[in-house]
């Protein structure tokens, strides 16, 4: 993670990013609204469409975008989408604003930004440490460089708020219109697009506008009786729009969308249920009017609105028909109930829709699917998103968050605990020195199981763990540099712990050991050969690596996933000193032992293994025939030279045949049988 200070600037990846403008949730404290600015070369707006906030979330060219706002784990971030690539070649800078309301931002606990890459790695991380009595902040700027893109923490605050910040960058200040009302029975409904504010207004409802999902309208009303065709001309944009209708009698009612060739298109609504009232979601293509046909024997109404005017999913939500609602907070578990039609049977399907996704081409991930009364009890990722609802009978759904860790015990006791996919910071609880890390990590169901990355300060990743090697839980040697704080990135997770052990407490390797999954041993002593066998479990990962003080780490051995004994060199430091890590599932035993170097085969004629092996050549560097059975076409053998602490220090061949090698040690890799003969 790029911790930065205060006019400092780092590289970023010019890829979509994803931008979090985050504080510490007290209550009390001021309301902290984020935005960007699009800035041209005279670095000022080209207009008031370069402002982009809550009121007005999305720039017309939909490179940049702002989320909502999302609670969680005792935090408060507002969300923006920056498509760098996409970004017009005359902006060449994104400013991050933010302003507060109801105090200054002296006031804001635990101000920051921070930046993610596409594969969820923290690109920039800057922390707000001397806000006083400024009521705007900009935080930092994204800015163009050497065909590139690169952050800049800013950390400039105004006393003037937004409106004095915007008027810097050529805004003209506007008093804020009044908002379109809201139709009634319809929802409320958000301002304009065409009504724009440097500032948002005082009194603005944000609940109405929690994210940008589609085009924002005023909602337009239809009303009728029996069959008609339905034209909205009013100027929507494309994307998503929510359709409501209410039918007031008896009878038959559907609805369909009209394609370009006024055929009938989607099937929106289709009942026979008295009184009936519903939500249907559907896709507006932006390139002509929205024209739906109605079939009905009685008198009915349809709305055309914005998604976000659709209901809350909260505390709890209850419907008797189709519907269609957002969720703005995090990861949590849904509890859906649904009663059945007037036999007790009946369709009732939820579909998931996340933003970031083309609804134009998909409709979601299918949660429930089912026929007849039923309670179930499904996951739901972090918002903000939209569930549809396809119901013949009543409905309610609950949302029951995951638990909230806690983040004092957590620091105590060196224990995080989550569940999905994470960015983990964890500090080193001996900076200088390397740690044990204790991990139990369900996957959810990838087809290698979940993995766990060192995450550099540029956003690199190094893998630490996958769930296909090293199993559901284990142990393995963290901070191996020192390093006073690691950014580990959790991908393909389900539930997950990670808590943190002083080093002391690895095991002493002094001979024979055996256990079972993943472990860390800490050897004292010469030099020596290091056997490993498989003692139970299948076929999975068994393997060995060698841990210096300063980091390093090689293969010792690899078992290749069978059953045969194998070896390898046990490198160790001038001080005779080092780390052995077993990696395993935790269902495979295994058997390890450290032995003299009298057990290493000697090369003075012809030396056959199978596997990964070491043998002493004592003569000097010589012609040595080399011969190979693989196991399997990807199967290679590499012989690597030894130096006198069997540290591996050059490859000197990867083939067969007559090869040149050196003299002292040598290490196999391979998983097939080899045969060393010196020539002559």
């Amino acid at each position: 993670m790029t911790r930065m200070a205060k006019g400092a600037n780092t590289p970023v990846p010019a890829a979509p990013l994803r931008v979090a403008v985050c504080r510490r949730h007290v209550p009390g404290t001021p309301v902290v609204d984020a935005s960007v600015l699009l800035l041209d070369a005279n670095g000022t707006v080209r207009g008031d469409h370069d402002l982009v906030f809550y009121n007005q979330p999305t720039h017309p060219s939909g490179t940049v975008r702002h989320m909502g706002a999302v609670e969680g784990g005792g935090q408060i971030a507002d969300w923006l989408e920056l498509d760098l690539p996409r970004i017009e070649p005359a902006v060449r800078r994104l400013v991050i604003a933010a302003s507060c309301e109801g105090g200054a931002f002296g006031q804001v606990p635990d101000l920051s930004l921070q930046t993610l890459a596409p594969d969820g790695s923290t690109a920039a991380y800057f922390a707000v440490t001397d806000a006083t009595t400024e009521t705007a902040f900009v935080l930092g700027e994204f800015y163009r460089r050497d065909g590139g893109w690169k952050f800049r923490a800013v950390g400039q605050g105004y006393a003037s708020g937004l409106a004095g910040l915007a008027t810097d960058f050529g805004i003209a200040v506007k008093e804020s219109a009044p908002a379109q009302p809201a139709v009634p029975q319809a929802g409320p409904a958000p301002a304009p697009a065409s009504t724009r504010h440097a500032a948002p207004p005082a009194q603005a409802p944000r609940d109405a506008v929690p994210f940008s999902f589609g085009p924002e309208f005023p909602p337009v009303v239809r009303r009728g009786r029996g069959g008609d065709v339905i034209t909205v001309d009013e100027p929507i944009g494309r994307g998503p729009v929510l359709v409501e209708a209410w039918y007031e009698g008896d009878g038959y009612f559907a609805a369909h969308t009209l394609d370009v060739r006024n055929r009938e298109d989607e099937l929106l609504f289709n009942t026979t249920v008295p009184g009936f009232r519903g939500r249907a979601l559907t896709h507006h293509p932006g390139d002509r009017a929205l024209r739906l046909r109605v079939e009905a024997d009685d008198a009915w109404t349809v709305v055309v609105q914005p998604v976000s005017a659709a209901r809350h999913l909260s505390d709890g939500v209850q419907g008797t028909g189709p519907d269609v609602l957002v969720y703005t907070g995090t990861a949590a578990d849904v509890d859906a109930a649904y009663s059945g039609d007037e036999e007790g049977d009946g369709c009732f399907a939820v579909w998931c829709v996340e933003p970031a996704r083309n609804p134009e081409q998909d409709i979601g991930d299918l949660l429930i699917n089912e026929i007849g009364a039923l309670r179930h009890t499904v996951p739901i990722p972090d918002g903000p998103l939209v569930l549809r609802i396809e119901a013949d009978g009543p409905w309610s759904l609950g949302v029951r968050p995951l638990p909230v860790p806690d983040r004092a015990a957590e620091q105590a006791t060196g224990v995080r605990t989550g569940r999905g996919r994470a960015l983990v910071t964890l500090t080193n609880p001996t900076p200088g020195r390397p740690a044990l890390l204790d991990y139990a990590i369900q996957g959810d169901g990838a087809v290698f199981g979940y993995t766990v990355q060192i995450i550099d300060e540029y956003g690199d990743g190094e893998q630490l763990l996958r769930g296909g090697q090293d199993g559901r839980r284990g142990r393995t040697l963290l901070f191996r540099n020192g390093e006073s704080e690691v950014g580990l990135g959790i991908e393909d997770a389900a539930d997950w712990r990670l808590g943190l052990r002083p080093v002391e407490e690895a095991a002493v390797l002094t001979g024979p050991a055996q256990g079972t999954g993943s472990e860390v041993f800490r050897y004292d002593g010469p030099p020596a050969l290091l056997g490993l066998r498989r003692t139970a479990g299948g076929d999975g990962p068994l393997a060995a690596r060698t841990v210096q003080a300063h980091g390093r780490t090689v293969i010792s051995v690899d078992t290749c996933g069978r059953r045969r004994p194998a070896a390898g060199p046990l490198w160790v430091s001038g001080a005779g000193h080092c780390y052995v890590l077993v990696g395993a599932e935790e269902h495979t035993g295994w058997h390890i032992e450290p032995t003299g170097l009298q057990d290493v085969p000697v090369l003075d004629g012809t030396v056959s293994g199978h596997g990964y092996g070491v043998v002493h050549h004592p003569g000097p560097e010589t012609d040595v025939m080399v011969t190979h059975e693989p196991r399997s076409g990807l199967d290679l053998l590499v012989v690597w030279a030894l130096d006198e602490r069997l540290e591996p220090v050059r490859r000197v061949s990867t083939g067969t045949g007559l090869q040149r090698l050196p003299s002292g040690f040598l290490q196999i890799r391979t998983t097939g049988r080899w045969t060393l003969g010196v020539h002559g």
